[in-house]
């Protein structure tokens, strides 16, 4: 009991120091199970009833294996947060990662770096949850027949207000 309560303050504080989140945890879904080979999750409930998800890895995690992995796990994103104090964090990679590609196009739209974007290192990540698709949020199971198992039932939609 005591570890889970230092692991929810260990939480509380890394999204502070490396997002800027002030979040205050009331309720862990599910904590640290494997979602590949290297990275694991936490889902967990805030006191504002917000669902959020961290992923932390021991090898390179991009923008576009996070979002993988947050579909597999059968959660749907609203929002990716982007490290402390680099609001267009994710737009500048993609600017960068276009540029490389292609280095005499002058005018760079949103569109073009769609994809670009999808490649900007993010390990650890944090990310807001609109919903549970289906009622049950998955984990990797290598010895699972489609890889992924059943770790936790959970129903949530997020309802936007105005």
């Amino acid at each position: 009991m005591r570890d889970e309560i230092y692991d929810d303050m260990e939480l509380e504080k890394l999204a502070k120091d490396r997002f800027g989140l002030d979040i205050d945890i009331a309720q862990v879904i599910v904590r640290d199970i494997e979602v590949s080979r290297t990275a694991t999750a936490t889902v967990f409930l805030t006191k504002k009833k917000q669902l959020l998800v961290y992923v932390n890895g021991h090898s390179r995690l991009l923008l576009g294996d996070i979002k993988k992995i947050v579909s597999r796990m059968g959660l749907r994103a609203e929002i990716y947060f982007p490290p402390k104090g680099q609001p267009d964090y994710f737009d500048m990679i993609g600017h960068e990662k276009f540029r490389e590609v292609f280095p005499g196009r002058g005018h760079i739209s949103d569109a073009d770096i769609l994809f670009y974007r999808t490649l900007a290192p993010y390990n650890p990540a944090l990310v807001l949850i609109s919903e549970v698709k289906t009622g049950e949020i998955y984990q990797y199971d290598s010895d699972a027949r489609s890889d992924w198992r059943v770790a936790a039932h959970f129903t949530y939609r997020r309802i936007k207000t105005s």
